[in-house]
C-alpha cells in the first residue's frame, strides 16, 4: 500500500483535466480578444498563471491572484484550485494514532497546505449503529477516541472552507446556522430571516459552552454572561445568539 503515490496519481489526473479544459477555453478567449472583447482579455489574463503552473505539473492553487480578479478566478472552476482534504482509512487498532502510511499522507498534506484526517471506516459503521449517546461515548472512549472520525472530517472541512457555526436557541428548539468566518452579526441574522438583517438592533450573544454550562439563556443572563453586540460584530464559532430587530 502506497497512499502517497495513489494521491499523486489522482492529483495528476485532476491537473490534466484542468489543463485540457483551460486550453480549450483559452483558444476561444484568444479569438474573441482579437476581436476587441474586453471580457475575453480579462479571462485570458486570469487564466495565464494557471496554465503556466498546470503545464509544469503543478496545481492551480499555487497561483497568486489579485483580489480584484478573485471573482473571475473562481469562475474558471478549476479542480486543482480548490482546497484539498486527504482522508486516511486505517484499521481499528490505528484509529486513535494513525499508522506509518497515514503519517506519510499527513506529511504530504502539510507540505501542500492541505488538511488530513484519519478515519477507521469499520469503526464509523459500528458507531452509526449505536443510538444511545452514552453507549456511543463509552465505545469511543474504549478505543481512545474523543469523537467519531466523521466529526473530525466535518471540522476539517469547515476549517478549509473558512466556515463557522452559530446557534439560535428558544424554549422549543435550537438551530445551527453555517456562515463564512468573519461574518458580521447583521448579515448572520439575515441567514435566518431577511427581517433580522433589515431591522437589526443588536445581537445578544454568549458562547455555546458557557450557555450549556449555565443551563440556558435565562441563567446566562442572570450570570451576566450574555452580552450585546452591534451589527458589525464578527460572529464567532459556537456563538449562541438572540437577534433583536424591528419588524
Amino acid at each position: 500500500v502506497d497512499p502517497v503515490t495513489d494521491a499523486e496519481v489522482v492529483e495528476t489526473e485532476l491537473m490534466l483535466a484542468d489543463l485540457a479544459s483551460l486550453e480549450r477555453r483559452a483558444d476561444a478567449w484568444t479569438k474573441r480578444a482579437r476581436g476587441g472583447d474586453d471580457e475575453a482579455r480579462t479571462m485570458l489574463a486570469v487564466a495565464e498563471p494557471a496554465l503556466a503552473l498546470l503545464a509544469e505539473g503543478r496545481p492551480a492553487r499555487e497561483a497568486t491572484v489579485a483580489a480584484d480578479r478573485m471573482a473571475a478566478w473562481r469562475g474558471l472552476h478549476l479542480l486543482t484550485a480548490k482546497p484539498m482534504l486527504y482522508v486516511s482509512n486505517v484499521d481499528e487498532a490505528s484509529a486513535a494514532a494513525g499508522n506509518d502510511a497515514s503519517r506519510r499522507v499527513a506529511a504530504m498534506a502539510a507540505a501542500r497546505g492541505a488538511e488530513h484526517v484519519v478515519v477507521a471506516a469499520d469503526i464509523e459503521a459500528e458507531i452509526a449503529g449505536l443510538a444511545d449517546p452514552v453507549e456511543r461515548a463509552g465505545f469511543l472512549a474504549g478505543l481512545g477516541l474523543a469523537e467519531p472520525g466523521l466529526d473530525r472530517l466535518i471540522h476539517a472541512g469547515y476549517r478549509l472552507l473558512g466556515l463557522i457555526t452559530f446557534f439560535t436557541a428558544g424554549p422549543k428548539e435550537a438551530r445551527a446556522c453555517t456562515v463564512p468566518r468573519g461574518t458580521p452579526a447583521a448579515v448572520a441574522g439575515g441567514v435566518i430571516h431577511s427581517d433580522f438583517a433589515r431591522g437589526f438592533i443588536c445581537a445578544e450573544t454568549v458562547a455555546c459552552d458557557r450557555f450549556t454550562e449555565l443551563g440556558g439563556e435565562q441563567a446566562a443572563r442572570a450570570a451576566g454572561a450574555m452580552r450585546q453586540e452591534g451589527r458589525g460584530y464578527r460572529v464567532q464559532d459556537g456563538d449562541v445568539i438572540r437577534f433583536r430587530f424591528n419588524v
